[in-house]
């Protein structure tokens, strides 16, 4: 459930914007370590753990295996992150790093997608990310909630509005992002009820960016419907 806590966060952390993740080696390695800790760099820490984060998933990533994925000592680290939530912020602002603010001659619909497409392009790639921006979104990326706010008021959303739409927005998109990469499973058909039964016959035909797309699309077409709402209220 989204509240106020989630849309509203907690007090600005450390603001590593623009930083760009350095990838690995030619050969598909770390890159070289040299002393324990003395010529590590933010980048290259970061750059890491998106590696961990995109082969193994968030729930493996932790500053011993960060630091084997480094190749150095397991309290190397920290002489760069001081404990794993400020590493899980710089994870997602490294992630999340390069997302363009759709062009605004566009209707809202379209930019609203093109952003929220981006945006879940992003998760899609480092499994378990939107699980931390669910808590965490308005603390490390402030960027992008003005940009959806952005859209909404354009769209002409009332300041409430906008609250709560932003709300219903980022709660489908993160909160959804667990189950995001995974196919369904199938199950024995046979043991369903016949109304389950006739719904899961099409699961070995569906997949799961087509459960995005149609979430997506119920979504934006859903706030549609309450901006109509709003303004025949206001009438």
């Amino acid at each position: 459930m989204t509240d106020k806590s989630v849309i509203l966060g907690r007090p600005a952390g450390r603001n590593t914007a623009g930083k760009s993740p350095v990838s690995r080696n030619s050969d598909g390695k770390s890159p070289a370590a040299g002393p324990p800790h003395g010529n590590l760099s933010e980048e290259e820490i970061v750059a890491a753990a998106l590696r961990v984060v995109h082969e193994d998933g968030l729930d493996k990533l932790s500053m011993r295996r960060l630091s084997r994925e480094l190749g150095v000592s397991a309290m190397a680290p920290y002489y760069y992150v001081s404990d794993k939530r400020e590493l899980l912020d710089l994870v997602a602002t490294a992630a999340l790093a390069g997302i363009a603010a759709p062009d605004r001659d566009g209707d809202w619909q379209t930019r609203l997608r093109t952003l929220i497409d981006q945006i879940d392009d992003r998760l899609a790639r480092y499994p378990g990310l939107g699980e931390v921006l669910l808590e965490q979104m308005l603390r490390t990326q402030r960027h992008l909630v003005e940009m959806v706010m952005e859209i909404l008021f354009d769209a002409g959303f009332s300041e409430r509005n906008v609250l709560v739409a932003y709300g219903a927005i980022h709660t489908y998109l993160f909160g959804r992002s667990g189950i995001a990469n995974q196919e369904p499973s199938i199950p024995d058909r046979s043991t369903l009820p016949e109304v389950i039964a006739r719904a899961v016959r099409h699961l070995d035909k569906v997949h799961a960016r087509d459960f995005y797309r149609f979430g997506a699309e119920t979504l934006i077409s859903g706030l549609g419907v309450q901006l109509d709402r709003q303004r025949s209220v206001s009438l």
